[in-house]
């Protein structure tokens, strides 16, 4: 009978099963006997040989039993036949979740467009990117997407570098400004001149870094793979126990199902996938958020960093100066003595000029034009603007002139500014102070690693007056000054011989050494290429509050393991004794092949589990944002 279908009395139809279950056998468990060859070849034995072991048992005893040799009861066709696809399902739904981890992959090769516009004479053509050579000119339309890395040389536009950094805010570019592939021009199109192809583009370079940290092995997947090597001869002995009892009580076909369902119900595949599952969507959303991991160990030991190391220049601050301050005198206005201050500079390309320059730009002040430009190494610069002849130099420009510095400059000089006086026909008129200027995120992450009780040191080659000045106004709860590139390092170690664990966020070359003494290194990602390489985690945007996102996603990733390693492991301890039937004196035993779906169940439990990672935003304004909710909800 079959389906309420009776079939035909012949002598062939009891091998319908016996067929169509060794097809099951050898096809259907073809991927669990070839795993299980591999492992027994690598003298590793794990879950796929568990599996091979109780399907080629349920296959032998069936075989057995429907050729006559072994008792008919033994006759396990159509549980083995469930077996299969049960474990098939199970296998599929783990390949499947370690797949969707692989988006981060997919997700940066779809970032370049399909085709690029390459200037070729006075025509555009389209080809394909990885077509374009170094020095070839491409044009980016608005809205579209750079295909290369490169250097704008006509046109200017916000762009849309989230991607990339995970930044959401757009970042104006313009010429001379380098942009990298896969960014958008939003609102205006460009020509930008390739100066990198393929696998030297930044984009490449991160998707490097994920396939990297995705691979690499961590301390707790270390200790996963002891745990399923040692479960795997837990559920063989805890198998041939059971058969042994089990046939001594007089049931040998009792004895078949109870070990094929041990041997099922113990493998290890939720605890195989509880780790790398984890890990991989964890890099994937670090990617997703600007945070690239080069070391999964560096991740993993950020959730116990008590202490946060900042370089100062280029981290917290965005090293290069910037006029901060400006006093004046003889009825003149600071926006008078700042544009003639920059009408003099113009023509300058030092750095101290180009910051008086931009911040007459940014107060959309009229520069007036200059001439008889002149520029006197350690003294300053000159030029007749207006008929007057401006100077803007420091103290070798007032002891040249016998002028007189404003009584202000010892209060600027105390806070480490650089001070330029500037003088309209030999009188001086205002002076201007510049610094360092600080990054308007460096407030709110110094803040934010507070609220999680955590200590930020400050460290700088700036005499001790930058450094104090910087500190104070930061709120940092320690500063090193006057440190020697070579002694950053030690200053790390010095940090931690009192017991801290340390995180070294840094940029610059100087950095490298300290980068790599710290427990755990932070390169900023417009750093050096020596920094990044001694880094264990990049941060792809200059958002120091992206050190948030990193504490955040070692913290998150540690409970979403340590959650999924106690289910595993609970799961063993519970399942096995029931597999085996120590609950069959009152009249409860497990079948095949429910123990076959609950390994199933198992391995979908801390799938799903590893999967809410997915909900974790990363971005500095949404874990900013987090910290400060978090600290009021307490």
């Amino acid at each position: 009978m079959l389906v309420g279908y009776s079939l035909p009395d012949a002598s062939w139809i009891g091998w319908i099963s016996p067929v169509l279950g060794t097809v099951m056998f050898v096809w259907g468990g073809s991927p669990f006997l070839t795993g299980a060859v591999s492992e027994i070849r690598s003298r590793a034995p794990g879950m796929m040989l568990l599996i091979a072991l109780a399907i080629t048992v349920a296959f032998l005893a069936s075989m057995g039993a429907s050729l006559g040799v072994l008792d008919h009861q033994l006759d396990f066709w159509w549980e083995l036949a469930l077996l299969i696809v049960i474990m098939l399902l199970g296998h599929w739904i783990e390949m499947r979740s370690l797949a969707q981890t692989t988006s981060a992959l997919d997700s940066l090769a779809a970032l370049l467009p399909d085709t690029a516009e390459r200037v070729d004479g006075d025509d555009v053509v389209q080809v394909s990117p990885d077509q374009l050579q170094l020095g070839d000119v491409v044009v980016v339309r608005p809205g579209g997407r750079v295909p290369a890395d490169g250097t704008i040389v006509s046109g200017s536009a916000s762009m849309d570098e989230s991607m990339i950094t995970g930044e959401s805010r757009t970042v104006r570019r313009s010429e001379g400004d380098q942009v990298v592939a896969g960014t958008v021009a939003t609102d205006s199109g460009l020509r930008v001149k390739v100066t990198a192809i393929g696998e030297d583009t930044a984009l490449a370079g991160i998707g490097r870094l994920v396939a990297d940290a995705q691979n690499s092995t961590s301390r707790a997947q270390r200790i996963a793979d002891i745990a399923a090597g040692w479960l795997f001869w837990f559920a063989l002995g805890a198998a041939v126990i059971t058969a042994a009892v089990w046939t001594l009580l007089g049931m040998p076909d009792g004895a078949v199902i109870r070990t094929i369902t041990v041997l099922v119900i113990a493998c290890p595949h939720a605890l195989g996938l509880a780790i790398p599952l984890v890990v991989s969507i964890a890099t994937e959303r670090a990617a997703r958020g600007g945070v690239l991991v080069k070391d999964r160990l560096a991740l993993e030991t950020m959730r116990t960093v008590d202490t946060v190391l900042f370089d100062k220049t280029g981290t917290l601050t965005k090293g290069e100066p910037t006029v901060t301050a400006i006093e004046v005198t003889g009825g003149r206005t600071a926006d008078e003595v700042l544009a003639l201050a920059a009408a003099a500079e113009t023509d300058s390309e030092h750095p101290l000029a180009r910051a008086i320059v931009d911040a007459a730009r940014h107060r959309n002040l009229t520069v007036p034009a200059a001439t008889d430009f002149q520029s006197s190494p350690a003294v300053g610069v000159s030029a007749d603007v207006d008929g007057t002849r401006i100077q803007v130099g420091g103290p070798a420009l007032l002891e040249q002139e016998r002028a007189s510095e404003l009584a202000v400059a010892d209060r600027w000089r105390g806070e480490g500014a650089i001070i330029l006086h500037v003088l309209a026909g030999g009188a001086v008129i205002g002076a201007l102070a510049l610094a360092d200027e600080i990054r308007p995120e460096s407030r709110a992450a110094i803040n934010a690693l507070h609220e999680r009780g955590i200590t930020v040191v400050m460290i700088t080659g700036d005499a001790d007056a930058v450094a104090k000045s910087v500190a104070t106004e930061l709120g940092v709860d320690r500063y090193f000054a006057g440190v020697k590139p070579e002694d950053k390092s030690h200053n790390v170690a010095q940090l931690q011989q009192e017991g801290r664990t340390v995180a070294m966020v840094g940029d610059g070359v100087n950095d490298a050494p300290a980068l790599a003494q710290a427990d755990v290194g932070i390169a900023i990602g417009a750093g050096t290429d020596v920094a990044i390489a001694s880094a264990g985690v990049i941060l792809a945007s200059d958002d120091p509050r992206s050190v948030l996102s990193v504490i955040e996603l070692s913290r998150a990733s540690y409970r979403k393991m340590k959650q999924n390693l106690w289910w595993a492991a609970g799961y063993n301890l519970i399942s096995v004794p029931l597999a085996a039937g120590v609950l069959a004196p009152v009249g409860f035993v497990l079948p095949m092949s429910i123990g076959a779906i609950l390994m199933s169940l198992s391995t979908i439990i801390v799938a799903a589990n590893a999967q809410l990672l997915r909900r974790l935003d990363l971005t500095p304004d949404a874990i900013t944002g987090a910290v400060s909710d978090d600290r009021r909800g307490a």
